[in-house]
């Protein structure tokens, strides 16, 4: 019987896309494939049947385009006020984002999806103020043309010979909740123009000759509709999972695109993105960053923009080390299961390819399994006459440093040669000078060194000396062989500094992390883990860095770099509350917030986003590199599970304080009340003898009288405890040290609790010679008091309580002994605990756990401590230590 249970990854996605679009509001778009299509119209004949439905719809910006029937179609709907904005003495209208959102209405209309925003705004495009609306809960209906989405902007521009600049990411477009073809004939769309009901008669005839042309619309309609036929087909196949009608569905294609410096790499990466599209496969896009290549600055900056685009476009980026650029690309893709490899093709000289080879070469006799594919493109432009730019500007002192290495190596050369060694000798002192340079300064000054020497060579050995000339012909075999050997130390010193320098600089890195990583594990505190933190960064990036912290939805506070450039730009704290509500990347160098001061990336934790890193450096682009970018998400990560981690642990520390607070009021209740209800009772009794008249004589009614007294002395008791224990726990009650006699403080101690000593033996020993001692005399006869109490308590009738007290150097030593049963084993420190007690007999008789805490509570106060243990020949010793002065008063005794 075959198995059709949903499968378990499939429901937790679908559970977690609802999750996620539950407060996520709905976006529609009316899809056409040029203007005068009838998007803008559908859209408002649908927000009136919306509206007559009972729907909210508000027009939030519609661009009429003059045209009289959409003008029509806006009475009768609630329309925002645009937001002008004065732009090159112009006033511009544009689409009020602050004033939808204060609005928040059910259902928005947002004309032209891919329009550019003036400069100023929130946001560069407006589908970035679509996102945000949807992000709010807002439903909203906009319109979009076929040729604004970006995978097929290059494509539908070498159709139409027009370059269309606004464009819109696939990513916006594959998550419309909803898409409506908007379509007509080109035949009925080219009549709409002629009658005017496009663009005025003028633009319209332009129009005809350039855009409009037949061949154009019938190749942008194909377009709109292959775009909406995957669109119902994403559908489809996600209803068919939602259902559990088929197993899940799962392609093993996965494509590899190669990105470098050429400007085919953009054609690539948007073929790549519609060959993934169209087979619903993965992506990503690769450089291979060559071992001893140094690329410059511009290459750098051209693959960084690539990676941006192919980020963009929803593809995963990676930077690869390797030797060459096709065995690494390989290697990698046998790695990951890539199934399909696309990569670039500029035109190159015959002899180029023949001489040299190339990576589409490589690619094709090793790829295997693998399919490549080759996109053709154009070549490099051409690089502008004139000076070089000072970035590429020949250092002059380097090639200096390089003939001084060289001529060094000729001296010692010429030495050789004149003290008779052979001519070998002679090449090894030349190659060596030639190695050193290579080392020191790279490959250009080694390629120079290595013709040098070899010249060198034929000028100061080969005869006729002191000329270039070459009598024997065979040296030219050897002056070939020298420049070859010396071309390849060159090459390979070089490389292995650049492998070097690599290395230092990934080490870098890796070690920053390591060490931001141990010092959050030991830091606790916002403020501290936000310093270290920014510190690291600072050292990492080489900018300044400022760290803010919030919760989306409530005030952000800077925890690091509050005086920097960064922290009082007005920008600034807009952007990072910005970063924080939508955790994204914003800042310098993006789409979203391009005119903010710094680079703004998000704090994400695993649970929700907690703050935000902003980072300047110069220049600006070098935070968008990929080892950069990656790099600061790292840090950026750890930080915030770091405050995550704290947060929690606070959180944690919090709940523990309430559950040990709930649990000591549970156990003030049950351990007190039993000591309450009993002198109540006891009173309560007593004293309703007394009033109905059942003592009859005097006796009787004495012991009554004395019961209420020393049931109300016991409660007193208790409540002094209670009190005193409390007081002690805030540091409310401070020794009020004078000298007092400890044998006074005893005695009065024994009296308190003679009733309870009764039926005990009590011994005092004490030297009769003792000093007085420096202690608060109320404190501590509470202490005696509660030792009595508590002995009196634990051991059987008849027993011994056996006070002793002695001077041990600098300390007094006071012992409280007993003979009763003594203390079960482990809970000789346990018992000093609030409402602990140690006896597992029954309640009667048993205090309320609070006597023994606030006795060693009162010997810390005085610098002491107190300790209990089992005596050998049975019972307890209470053992109290206190500081005993060097020089005590000595009073006469009478």
């Amino acid at each position: 019987m075959t198995d059709h249970r949903p499968d378990p990854d499939a429901l937790l996605e679908r559970v977690l896309s609802e999750a996620a679009r539950e407060h996520r509001g709905a976006l529609k778009i009316f899809f056409g494939y040029a203007a005068g299509v009838g998007k803008t119209f559908s859209m408002l004949q649908a927000a009136h049947r919306a509206a007559a439905a009972g729907r909210e719809v508000v027009v939030g910006y519609i661009e009429p385009h003059g045209r009289p029937e959409t003008q029509a179609l806006l009475e009768g709907l609630e329309a925002l006020p645009t937001r002008p904005v004065p732009y090159r003495g112009v006033t511009l209208q544009e689409f009020d984002l602050d004033a939808a959102l204060a609005r928040r209405p059910g259902l928005i209309l947002v004309d032209e999806l891919a329009h550019s925003n003036a400069e100023g705004s929130r946001h560069a495009k407006r589908w970035q103020d679509v996102e945000e609306l949807l992000g709010a809960g807002v439903d909203v209906w906009t319109t979009l043309n076929v040729q604004h989405i970006d995978s097929l902007n290059d494509v539908i521009g070498r159709i139409t010979g027009v370059a269309v600049r606004e464009t819109v990411p696939d990513r916006v477009f594959d998550r419309a909740d909803d898409l409506e073809l908007v379509d007509v004939s080109p035949e009925e769309l080219v009549e709409r123009l002629n009658a005017g009901k496009i663009y005025i008669p003028d633009q319209a005839r332009r129009a005809l000759g350039s855009f409009f042309q037949k061949s154009n619309l019938v190749a942008l309609r194909e377009f709109s509709l292959r775009q909406a036929a995957r669109r119902v087909h994403t559908d489809v196949e996600s209803a068919r999972r939602q259902r559990s009608v088929a197993e899940p569905w799962a392609t093993s294609d996965r494509l590899l695109v190669c990105v470098g410096p050429s400007p085919t790499t953009t054609r690539v990466i948007r073929t790549a993105r519609r060959m993934a599209a169209a087979l619903d496969a993965p992506w990503v896009a690769v450089s291979v960053e060559r071992a001893g290549a140094t690329d410059s600055p511009a290459v750098k900056d051209r693959i960084a923009e690539h990676f941006r685009l192919a980020e963009r476009l929803g593809a995963e980026v990676v930077t690869l080390p390797g030797e060459g650029v096709a065995s690494a690309l390989l290697d990698y893709a046998r790695t990951r299961n890539v199934t399909k490899i696309l990569i670039g093709k500029t035109d190159q000289p015959r002899w180029r390819r023949l001489v040299f080879g190339t990576i589409v070469d490589e690619l094709l006799d090793r790829s295997g399994d693998v399919d490549v594919y080759v996109i053709r493109g154009e070549g490099d432009p051409p690089r502008p006459a004139g000076p070089p730019r000072p970035a590429e500007a020949i250092d002059r002192v380097v090639y200096l440093k390089a003939g001084a290495i060289l001529a060094a190596g000729g001296l010692v050369a010429a030495a050789f040669d004149r003290f008779g060694l052979r001519e070998v000798n002679v090449v090894m002192a030349l190659l060596a000078a030639v190695a050193i340079v290579a080392a020191r300064h790279g490959r250009g000054p080694a390629i120079v060194a290595s013709v040098v020497a070899v010249l060198g060579f034929d000028f100061l050995v080969v005869p006729p000396r002191y000329s270039l000339a070459v009598t024997d012909a065979q040296y030219v075999i050897t002056f070939l062989v020298m420049l070859a050997i010396a071309l390849l130390i060159s090459t390979l010193t070089a490389r292995l500094k650049v492998q070097v320098e690599n290395g230092k600089a990934r080490e870098f890195r890796l070690s920053a992390l390591y060490e931001l990583g141990r010092q959050l594990s030991s830091l606790s505190g916002a403020v501290f883990l936000s310093a270290a933190a920014g510190r690291k960064i600072a050292e990492l990036t080489g900018g300044e860095v400022v760290i803010y912290l919030g919760d989306p939805g409530e005030p952000t506070e800077i925890a690091y770099g509050r005086m920097t450039g960064v922290a009082l730009h007005p920008v600034s704290e807009p952007a990072a509350r910005w970063v924080i509500e939508h955790d994204r990347i914003a800042g310098a160098g993006t789409d979203t917030l391009p005119n903010a001061a710094a680079l703004f990336v998000p704090l994400t934790g695993s649970q929700r986003t907690v703050g935000a890193i902003a980072v300047r450096t110069e220049p600006a682009a070098r935070m968008l590199e990929p080892e950069q970018r990656r790099s600061l998400e790292s840090c950026a990560g750890q930080l915030a599970l770091a405050l995550e981690r704290d947060r929690m642990s606070i959180a944690a520390s919090e709940a523990m304080i309430q559950a040990r607070a709930e649990q000591v009021r549970n156990a003030l209740l049950s351990s007190v009340s039993h000591d309450l209800r009993t002198p109540l009772a006891a009173i309560a009794g007593a004293s309703g003898s007394l009033l109905r008249g059942d003592a009859d004589d005097e006796p009787t009614r004495r012991q009554l009288l004395e019961t209420i007294a020393d049931e109300a002395s016991r409660l007193t008791r208790l409540l002094e405890n209670i009190l005193q224990m409390s007081r002690l726990e805030l540091g409310a009650a401070a020794a009020n040290k004078q000298w007092n006699i400890l044998e006074e403080i005893v005695g009065s101690a024994l009296g308190r609790v003679r009733r309870e000593l009764r039926d005990h033996q009590v011994e005092v020993r004490m030297p009769p010679d003792l000093p007085l001692v420096l202690v608060d005399g109320l404190l501590l006869e509470q202490l005696f008091l509660n030792l009595l109490e508590n002995a009196a308590r634990y051991t059987p009738p008849g027993s011994t309580i056996t006070i002793t007290a002695a001077r041990d150097g600098a300390w007094l030593t006071i012992s409280v002994a007993d003979d009763g049963p003594g203390l079960p084993p482990g809970s000789e420190e346990r018992i000093f605990e609030k409402f602990y007690r140690a006896s597992s007999s029954s309640d009667v008789g048993r205090g309320s756990g609070l006597g023994l805490a606030i006795c060693r509570a009162v010997a810390s106060v005085h610098g002491g401590t107190i300790t209990a243990s089992n005596r050998p020949a049975g019972g307890v010793e209470f053992l109290l230590r206190l500081p005993f002065p060097a020089d005590p008063p000595k009073v006469e005794l009478e």
